[in-house]
């Protein structure tokens, strides 16, 4: 819960940065001069950017928690016991099995995550929860 707090603070001191730059963008712009109008114009596209950013960040963080919420009441969440090469590299061989489980790619981002490749554990989490939106919509 103090990560989300964290992150829910910081995405609260970015927005009020970005609605800060914003409103300087459109200082500049009602200027009226031309280096000023596009400063201005760059300085409003970064608060859009900064803005969707953030979104899609939050939103990844939660459709992440509630995976992890339903695999701990399944009684699935990974211990650090998957299956590793000689070179200490997890193994993809359960989601390979299972390519269209997404409690499979949840544990094998879990097990990135836990041998630091944050890369790779990001792209399998948000395989897992793209599987998981098209098995709730297909359910529904």
């Amino acid at each position: 819960m103090r990560s989300r707090t964290v992150a829910l603070l910081l995405a609260a001191v970015l927005a009020f940065y970005l609605v800060t730059l914003g409103r300087r963008g459109v200082l500049l712009v009602a200027d009226g001069r031309g280096v000023a109008v596009g400063l201005g114009l760059g300085l409003l596209v970064l608060p859009v950017l900064g803005a969707w950013a953030v979104a899609r960040e939050l939103a990844f963080g939660w459709s992440t928690q509630r995976l992890a919420v339903e695999l701990e009441l399944r009684g699935g969440l990974p211990p650090d016991d998957l299956p590793r090469c000689p070179s200490g590299r997890v193994d993809r061989a359960e989601a390979e099995v299972s390519p269209e489980d997404w409690a499979a790619w949840f544990r094998l981002s879990c097990a990135y995550d836990v041998a630091g490749d944050r890369r790779r554990a990001r792209a399998a989490m948000r395989h897992a929860v793209a599987l998981h939106g098209d098995r709730s919509t297909s359910e529904g």
